[in-house]
């Protein structure tokens, strides 16, 4: 790192003015900022220590829970102690229901062998008064015709609807970082290349037919209210369970923005669901395909919220002292809440620390930015990036359509006033560059200001997009939101929505390294002399 600091006094980095409604006028890296975050953020990091907070002490964080209530007050007074001003909680919604798991433990006996069960109920299941017990029943049906040998027998059972998920050696490495020749491939994207890499997807006749029939079966299974539906995690071995919300029978072919939601005030009377680790649902599948009965025996208690159905999204600034431009805003955010299986710490208190670590660094060195730096943690992203999408359309711009495509949008008075928003949400990885969301006209600004971090590979700028989150809310409007290129490490082999997700999957040195870039990128941007263009 010394070496480093000495060497980056020897560059003096320039971007010319852009051609662009927007231009930004000549500039260059300010070195002596930058190595001062560096050794703020690197020296004298506190980005583990709010990590542990959000995790260890308020997780998980699942939207309207206490939990996430309590996340909520915890980083309101933390940006306040750090310095920031004008923190508050910004309401949106109303959302719905919260939901609290009080206690959950499942054992399975058959007359040969008893075993405790691994799992976790889906998130807004109901639970049951005390310990229920009940038979393992496969249900086993092709068509609708044959759910009816079914009528009235479901009442005391745990049904189970799908196959066991087959299982082979995982050869590949769990935690991995972004090859050379992936970073080489983001570099290299255009709007030529991206054309040329989509493909139109092909009716599938028969997967529509499946459809069909699940949501037969579903409704089914909502008249008879069996003890609960067991399927196995949509992803993970070795005891991995990733989990989400319970769903409603919702017809083939509705619209996202359509279907009920298992948090809605007036949805009641919702089967209970519980994922099982994959290779507890293979046994209990196999033991029945041998004509073995399998008992199962739950202890599951829940409480649901209904006083306040909002939902809040935590804010605070650092106010720009320029009198032209202090009322413009240079926003960074990151989602706060998580769902329920473990504390959420790859998703996203990575994000919530790194971002609350960024903006201690810049407050702890006392900068004085000319535009406004506001810091956004938003809530119920994981239910379709809500949080975000509300405050944006009360502040920015509201809009039509789905969370992906706007129509009609109508821009609010501080629209004109708005600069760029940064996002962070893809796990624990190191930042390795930017997504330019397609607006080229950044790409030379943003290698430039990366370009003090070659000794950490973070200097890939990309074309490309990238999606699912909440850079999205203001990309939809036309206002430049981005999200960084990070390493994967064990985000979609191991954490993503999991019951793996806790504390000991953080990375330090990629957390420490990501929040110092991201100072960067904010305070360059709240010292332009112009807006970042717009596409």
């Amino acid at each position: 790192m010394k070496n480093y600091l000495l060497l980056s006094f020897l560059f003096i980095f320039t971007v010319p003015q852009f051609i662009d409604a927007q231009s930004i006028s000549e500039t260059s890296v300010d070195i002596e900022i930058v190595d001062q975050i560096i050794e703020e953020g690197i020296e004298r990091s506190q980005v583990m220590e709010i990590a542990s907070w959000l995790t260890d002490v308020y997780g998980p964080r699942l939207t309207n829970s206490p939990q996430m209530r309590n996340a909520n007050e915890y980083t309101k007074t933390a940006l306040e102690e750090m310095g920031l001003e004008n923190a508050y909680l910004h309401q949106w919604g109303p959302f719905g229901k919260g939901w609290e798991l009080n206690r959950f433990a499942m054992h399975a006996n058959s007359p040969h062998s008893y075993f405790p069960v691994t799992a976790y109920p889906k998130a807004w299941s109901p639970g049951h008064e005390g310990p229920v017990e009940g038979e393992v029943l496969f249900l086993n049906v092709e068509s609708v015709e044959e759910l009816e040998q079914y009528r009235g027998e479901l009442g005391d059972k745990f049904v189970m609807l799908d196959l066991p998920q087959e299982s082979e050696p995982s050869w590949d490495p769990i935690a991995t970082r972004i090859s050379d020749e992936r970073l080489l491939e983001l570099a290299n994207a255009s709007e030529a290349v991206r054309e040329q890499q989509e493909n139109q997807r092909e009716p599938n006749p028969e997967a529509a037919q499946r459809a069909e029939l699940q949501y037969e079966i579903m409704k089914f299974l909502w008249e008879e209210k069996p003890l609960a539906i067991l399927d196995y995690g949509y992803r993970g071995w070795y005891g991995q369970i990733a989990v989400g919300a319970a769903s409603i029978p919702s017809a083939p072919g509705t619209p996202w923005g359509e279907r009920p939601r298992v948090w809605d005030e007036n949805v009641s009377d919702v089967v209970p669901q519980i994922s099982l680790m994959r290779e507890h649902y293979g046994r209990i599948f196999r033991m029945l395909e041998k004509d073995v009965p399998v008992e199962i025996e739950l202890d599951m208690q829940v409480s649901f919220y209904d006083d306040d159905l909002y939902g809040y999204n935590t804010i605070a600034e650092i106010p720009g002292t320029d009198p032209d431009l202090k009322d413009e805003v240079v926003m960074l955010g990151a989602h706060l809440d998580s769902w329920h299986a473990s504390t959420g710490a790859a998703d996203n208190a990575s994000g919530s620390a790194v971002m609350m670590e960024a903006v201690r660094i810049l407050k702890e060195l006392g900068v004085e930015p000319r535009r406004t730096i506001r810091i956004a943690l938003w809530d119920g992203e994981e239910q379709g990036l809500n949080g975000s999408l509300e405050y944006v359309s009360d502040h920015f711009a509201s809009a039509e359509g789905s969370w992906n495509q706007a129509e009609g949008i109508e821009e609010k008075e501080d629209y004109d006033n708005f600069s760029a928003y940064y996002n962070f949400d893809n796990g624990t990885g190191q930042i390795r560059g930017v997504y330019l969301q397609q607006n080229e006209d950044l790409r030379h600004l943003f290698k430039t200001w990366l370009k003090p971090f070659e000794e950490w590979s973070a200097n890939t700028v990309t074309y490309n997009n990238t999606g699912s989150t909440d850079h999205i809310a203001f990309e939809r409007v036309g206002l430049p939101g981005f999200q960084f290129i990070q390493d994967p490490i064990e985000y979609f082999t191991m954490t993503h929505h999991s019951n793996m997700d806790y504390y000991e999957r953080l990375v330090e040195q990629d957390l420490q390294r990501s929040a110092v870039i991201i100072a960067t990128f904010v305070y360059h941007t709240a010292m332009l002399d112009e807006k970042l263009p717009r596409k």
